[in-house]
């Protein structure tokens, strides 16, 4: 399938001031920072006819590539100014996060969450749309994911511990909401150069 029509229609419109078409032969894309409003958007679902095409294929290049080149424990397609539910995510090495478990590459489209339980864990996050800063974010601690992969085959599975916290903080961009909304406490946000010489990090 060489694209949807329902997809060809949402990257013809822009977000956050930029036509979208003028990225799409790019590999390392833009990240759209904290302040930028097509952050603040809720992502529209991929359509049945979108998946396994060449732009839903393009999109996912693009996530991967960027999220690489800087190091990102994950990234959703809002982040690189494309409103669509999708989000790649995973951890091998990265010095962002020097102490994280691995956890294996990931690309969920269309995400849905259920916690399961109600108890909850404390960790710092960054961001690559807030470059720099770290906050302590309150998540849950395990949860059951479903979603669909790129050919369109339902997925599910539980994740905890750091793993669940990377993907509630990701899906939450699918939403417009980003980590510096949840903060635990406002006193527990700063810049991680001055946090790490307070011995908070």
């Amino acid at each position: 399938m060489s694209g949807s029509p329902a997809l060809a229609h949402l990257v013809a419109g822009n977000v956050g001031g930029h036509p979208l078409e003028r990225f799409w032969s790019m590999a390392v894309r833009p990240v759209l920072r904290l302040g930028d409003p097509g952050l603040r958007q809720r992502a529209s679902p991929i359509p049945q006819d979108g998946f396994g095409g060449s732009q839903l294929s393009s999109l996912i290049t693009d996530l991967r590539d960027t999220m690489a080149a800087l190091d990102g424990a994950g990234l959703a397609a809002p982040q690189i100014g494309v409103p669509w539910r999708v989000v790649i995510y995973g951890i091998h090495q990265n010095p962002r996060y020097p102490e994280a478990p691995p956890i294996p590459e990931t690309v969920l489209i269309n995400p849905r969450l259920t916690p399961m339980g109600t108890a909850t864990q404390l960790g710092w996050e960054g961001c690559l749309s807030v470059p720099g800063l770290r906050g302590l974010v309150s998540r849950w601690q395990s949860l059951h994911l479903a979603w669909r992969d790129p050919l369109g085959v339902e997925r599910e599975a539980v994740v905890e511990g750091f793993h669940a916290r990377v993907v509630q903080h990701e899906c939450d961009h699918l939403d417009g909401v980003l980590f510096p909304d949840r903060l635990h406490d406002p006193l527990a946000f700063g810049f991680q150069e001055e946090l790490r010489a307070a011995g908070c990090l």
